[in-house]
């Protein structure tokens, strides 16, 4: 009987601190879904004025010249009314304007695309008359008159009022770039807070737990801490793409204001391609397919930043593709290769990424020909990937892909570095070739 009721307490205790645990990590889920509603309302909210300004820059910036110059040319009998471009040209600047209302949102520049309408109507209404006073003939000074008086008031008026349009959709885009940085500050913050008050209170519980049930505890503890590890790794990714984020939305801006409309589309599809690959429904695991679409999408955003020094190849067999790796594997080691060994080589160099079939493992090599590592500096960045933290920052991308690996498949795989001073490093990563199937990860 005692040893009955020492059982139920135990299992009942192990309960209260499973419902302890649960207690104490649901505030930081609640805040973590709250904070990622709002960066994809704000995220949203930003594509939306992109989208505005890449479609008013369709709008010729010589629409008043080339208009005025047009109906100059019918009043004087250069071009017939029906050869005349008058038409089409109005009908191209009000398809743009009705695109515009169709995704803008503030109330002072819906108002200047109800102006620009207006004046685009009369436009049509004076080249009406023009066409009039060309039938009934012998009124060339009546259409002067309107050319003079009308035509190239309302032409001015019309690119006055898209240019007023475009430069308040800039500064709503400046707004939003700033609520992002905010948001993603007090998320840090936050979050940081929530760890601290989290330790704390698993230490304090933890020193009042009875004696009795300390192996049990010590197995729960133990798995615990490995889901705290991995879910610390997820935050240190999650902390790494906002910085990303925001050097990518400012190239976007500057290109959006150098009217570089086919740019600001290719860095808008690759960046949300980047996200949805990072995302990956909270999947832990992807192909290994999926992960070089995640990389490819990363640098061909950071091709367009760094075009003078930056090119990049892929080499990776069909039939490795549909291999499992933990998500966010690759992208951390091209970014470390570009950061540390591209950037700091003069005159650019080539990031390469090679896979490789090793029979029941795979191996995947990222290359760089930048400047390399002296041999006190690689032996320090080994020490640091053994290491249970890392002594310093610079190699938090690597330690984490590292971690991750060896958690996931255990000690025997991971990440190896070789470094030259000069000619570049090679990081490789060695990975069994397992297969998903039915939620458990099988080894091929």
């Amino acid at each position: 009987m005692r040893r009955w009721r020492q059982t139920a307490q135990d299992s009942w205790l192990a309960q209260r601190i499973r419902i302890s645990y649960l207690i104490l990590l649901i505030p930081n889920l609640i805040f973590l879904l709250i904070a990622f509603g709002y960066l994809m309302h704000v995220y949203a909210r930003y594509e939306a004025m992109l989208d505005s300004v890449v479609t008013a820059s369709e709008f010729s910036l010589d629409f008043k010249k080339d208009f005025d110059y047009e109906t100059y040319l019918v009043i004087a009998g250069s071009v017939s009314p029906r050869d005349s471009a008058l038409n089409r040209m109005l009908a191209d600047a009000q398809r743009v304007v009705e695109e515009l209302k169709q995704v803008t949102e503030e109330g002072e520049n819906r108002k200047r695309l109800q102006s620009a309408e207006k004046y685009l109507r009369n436009l049509g209404v004076y080249s009406d008359r023009i066409y009039e006073n060309l039938a009934a003939q012998d009124r060339y000074e009546d259409n002067i008159l309107i050319w003079e008086n009308d035509v190239q008031i309302v032409t001015s008026l019309v690119q006055e009022t898209i240019n007023e349009y475009v430069y308040y959709e800039n500064r709503e885009l400046l707004r939003a770039q700033e609520d992002t940085r905010r948001l993603i500050f007090h998320f840090l913050r936050i979050s940081a807070v929530l760890l601290i008050l989290l330790f704390a209170a698993v230490l304090v519980f933890s020193w009042f737990v009875p004696r009795r049930i300390t192996r049990p505890i010590e197995e729960q503890v133990r798995q615990e801490q490995t889901r705290l590890r991995k879910a610390e790794f997820e935050l240190l990714q999650a902390q790494i793409n906002p910085h990303f984020l925001y050097n990518t939305l400012d190239a976007i801006v500057w290109s959006a204001e150098a009217g570089n409309e086919k740019q600001v589309v290719r860095m808008v599809g690759n960046l949300s391609d980047f996200f949805r690959a990072s995302l990956n429904k909270g999947k832990e695991t992807v192909t290994l397919r999926e992960e070089l679409q995640h990389v490819r999408s990363y640098l061909e955003i950071q091709q367009i930043r760094y075009q003078d020094i930056l090119t990049y190849e892929i080499s990776v067999p069909d039939e490795l593709g549909a291999y499992h790796i933990p998500k966010i594997t690759i992208q951390p080691l091209v970014e470390n290769a570009l950061y540390h060994g591209i950037k700091n080589r003069r005159g650019g160099g080539t990031i390469r990424l090679i896979a490789e079939d090793c029979g029941e493992t795979m191996e995947i090599r990222v290359t760089d020909d930048g400047t390399g590592m002296s041999a006190e500096r690689l032996m320090q960045v080994r020490k640091g990937l053994t290491e249970k933290a890392p002594a310093e920052s610079a190699i938090y991308g690597l330690y984490n892909v590292n971690e991750r690996i060896r958690l996931n498949f255990g000690e025997a795989y991971g990440l190896r570095i070789e470094s030259t001073p000069g000619e570049g490093t090679v990081v490789t990563v060695s990975l069994p070739k397992v297969t998903k199937i039915s939620n458990e990860i099988v080894k091929k």
